[in-house]
Order: C-alpha cells, then sequence, then structure tokens
C-alpha cells in the first residue's frame, strides 16, 4: 500500500472537528502515514489493560491516547483558529502557511 503525504506534522497543534471529543484541542504526537491516522495529546482517551513488565512496574488500568482518524482534525491559527493549509515559495523553501489570514503555520 502506498504511503500518502499529509499537511499535518508532529508537534502542530490541531482541533478534532468531528466525533466524541469534537472541539479538543492538542499537539500531535505521532501520525501514521500507512493507516492514515493521528494520536493527539489528551484526546480519545481509552483505558487499557496493562500488565507487569517488571517487578517495580504497576499493572492494571491505564489511559491512554488512542488513534484518530487525520480527516477529523484541523490545524490551529493562532489568529484565525481552525483553518485549512496553503502553501508559499519563498526561494527555494516551501512554507505551509494559514489559507485565512496568511500567517506561516
Amino acid at each position: 500500500m502506498a504511503e500518502i503525504k499529509y499537511k499535518l506534522r508532529k508537534e502542530d497543534l490541531v482541533q478534532v472537528i468531528a466525533g466524541k471529543d469534537k472541539g479538543k484541542q492538542g499537539k500531535i504526537l505521532k501520525v501514521d502515514q500507512e493507516k492514515g491516522r493521528v494520536i493527539v495529546a489528551g484526546v480519545n482517551m481509552i483505558k487499557k489493560a496493562m500488565k507487569k513488565k517488571k517487578q517495580t512496574d504497576r499493572g492494571g488500568i491505564a489511559e491512554i491516547e488512542a488513534a484518530l482518524h487525520i480527516s477529523n482534525i484541523m490545524i490551529v491559527c493562532k489568529k484565525c483558529g481552525p483553518v485549512k493549509i496553503g502553501y508559499k515559495i519563498d526561494g527555494s523553501a516551501k512554507k505551509r502557511v494559514c489559507r485565512k489570514c496568511g500567517e506561516v503555520l
């Protein structure tokens, strides 16, 4: 299966636009390009049974972030809020910009 290039990257501030956590914001922790999914900090929390790995570890139920589909999130501009991403080329550098105000993201 071919990898698709996405406009979103790790450490981008994003907002959830669909699903049970609609409206929540967080930073992207991981982008899975093959599956088209992202993990956002503090969003889509699930409970997972964790086994003890070492004697010092605590087993039990832990809350971790589950992956969201990339179509359910939008990048957040500091001025405008959730926006689409455009591109501007200055010289040899290609930069991601806000489609509303033109600020570099």
